[in-house]
């Protein structure tokens, strides 16, 4: 009979067994590492995108600003290859967890480096009192009794800050260009006034931004869905998710660009499956901002038959006549507004504009370059759409949006959310820099800051960076074919844990 000490005695493991345990504690820690190394970093991104968006520089200290802009990138980068040693199983739980963290540090000071916003708000503001915005500018004495201090305030001390323009005598705004109609097109207006009619009393500018917030999150769920159903790498999404050109333009400059991202990328997975819903969609996007328009070539990608073609193009085309409609038959001026002053402020129609074809005025005469815009982008619209892989419309909405943004070179970094999200759903990567490339010239090309080159280096650093990694993903094959089994990267997971099964 057993004493009671002998009988808590165990028995030695079984030799393989004892071989088992060391080795499920080196996948252990291997596992917890390749998890705690994004989430570590994606921590350090929020604390450096906190101090981007709380860092007021983008009038008095450029150079700063510039820095902290860098810093976001370079953690954004870094975040994201550790993410793709993740455990598969841990990637959606991070992703989303640092979509909300990423987006929520946009919350945490007043727009920084745009005063859209605040036309937005006012925007809302008229249209709620039942006047349409397209018929009196902010300026107008028409609309003296919707003033208030936050939008218009009052004397010197209030009226000194950079960002402020004269209205009359002793009174400003913070509404940049107060004297000329809106620009925004009918789905972007519906926005601004659901937003104003769900406002709290006094919330200012914060609602805008939690809008901009939820929408910038919806974005990401859209991607991971969209991303799943194709079997397609999970972490793609996180270079919308974590990019830091999200909280910055879509958050706390609270710009509607995130609205027709959100869009866009919903009629770009619907239009494979339900071409009509997804031509729906498009028009939608347009409606709330012109430049989707510019993935039409992408959706028609393959399309041969004329009734293919229209069952995508009319319902967009119905959806963008539908929206003006009601604006149409209740304004007395143009809905189009200062649509066509702001394309010639911007010098989008002036070849020699500072800033504007900044890479093709390095090997073209200044008069050569709008024709060759119109020519180079029709050439690749055309080879969009023919040679297209019709299961992958954003495989071309992301060659044509990219060489657009890298023949015009835009100033404005916002206009860039498109261009990132485009890259998230096709995972090339190389696009980014041109994305980049928007905020550089923005934020970095005053004297104290990079200086007035910025634009130019950036946008020819980033086209050399998407024509050197194309030409690399054409020789080593397989860039553009579509995804017929298993990606390798859950073809590797799936043996991975086959392995520790087996151990």
């Amino acid at each position: 009979m057993l004493s009671p000490r002998a009988s808590t005695v165990r028995e030695p493991l079984p030799p393989a067994r004892r071989a088992a345990r060391p080795h499920s504690l080196r996948t252990a820690l291997r596992t917890a590492l390749r998890t705690a190394l994004p989430a570590a970093l994606l921590v350090a991104l929020v604390a450096t995108l906190v101090g981007t968006v709380r860092k007021d520089g983008f009038f008095t200290d450029q150079a700063a600003l510039t820095w902290w802009y860098a810093a976001a990138w370079a953690l954004f980068a870094v975040a994201v290859a550790a993410l793709r040693a993740a455990p598969v199983r841990y990637v959606v739980p991070l992703l989303l967890a640092g979509a909300v963290a990423v987006a929520a540090t946009g919350l945490v000071a007043p727009p920084r480096t745009s005063t859209d916003s605040f036309r937005y708000a006012w925007d809302g503001r008229v249209q709620a009192t039942g006047t349409s915005p397209y018929d009196h500018a902010p300026a107008d004495p028409a609309l003296l009794r919707l003033r208030d201090d936050w939008l218009f305030p009052h004397g010197a001390a209030a009226c000194a800050g950079p960002d402020r323009a004269a209205v009359s005598e002793g009174v400003c705004t913070r509404i940049n260009r107060p004297r000329v109609h809106t620009i925004y097109p009918p789905v972007a207006e519906g926005y601004f006034l659901l937003v104003h009619a769900l406002s709290p009393s006094g919330v200012r500018h914060k609602a805008l931004q939690v809008g901009g917030a939820l929408l910038s999150v919806a974005v990401t769920a859209f991607l991971l869905l969209i991303l799943r159903r194709r079997g397609a790498d999970p972490r793609r999404a996180a270079y919308w998710a974590w990019c830091p050109a999200v909280p910055v333009e879509a958050v706390n400059n609270a710009h509607v660009d995130v609205l027709a991202v959100l869009l866009s990328v919903a009629a770009l997975g619907l239009v494979t499956r339900r071409r009509a819903l997804g031509g729906a969609l498009f028009g939608l996007a347009v409606a709330a901002k012109m430049l989707p328009a510019v993935l039409l070539p992408g959706a028609l990608s393959g399309v041969r038959r004329p009734r293919d073609a229209a069952a995508l193009l009319l319902p967009a085309a119905a959806v963008v006549a539908l929206t003006y409609l009601p604006y149409v038959l209740t304004s007395r001026s143009s809905v189009f507004g200062y649509l066509g002053g702001y394309a010639r402020e911007e010098g989008y129609d002036d070849p020699a504009a500072k800033g504007r074809y900044a890479l093709l005025r390095l090997v073209l005469p200044d008069s050569w370059s709008l024709p060759a815009v119109a020519v180079v982008l029709l050439a690749v619209a055309v080879h969009v759409w023919r040679r297209g892989d019709p299961a992958r419309p954003w495989h071309g909405s992301l060659l044509l949006t990219g060489t657009a943004f890298l023949l015009l070179t835009p100033g404005y970094s916002w206009y860039a959310l498109l261009l990132i999200a485009l890259v998230a759903l096709d995972g090339r990567w190389e696009w980014l820099p041109t994305a980049l490339a928007g905020a550089a010239s923005y934020v970095a090309s005053s004297p104290a800051a990079l200086g007035p080159d910025t634009p130019t280096v950036a946008y020819a650093l980033a086209a050399a960076t998407a024509l050197v990694v194309t030409a690399v993903r054409w020789r080593v094959g397989g860039q553009s074919q579509p995804l017929r089994r298993k990606p390798r990267w859950m073809a590797k997971q799936d043996t991975a844990m086959s392995s520790r099964t087996a151990g």
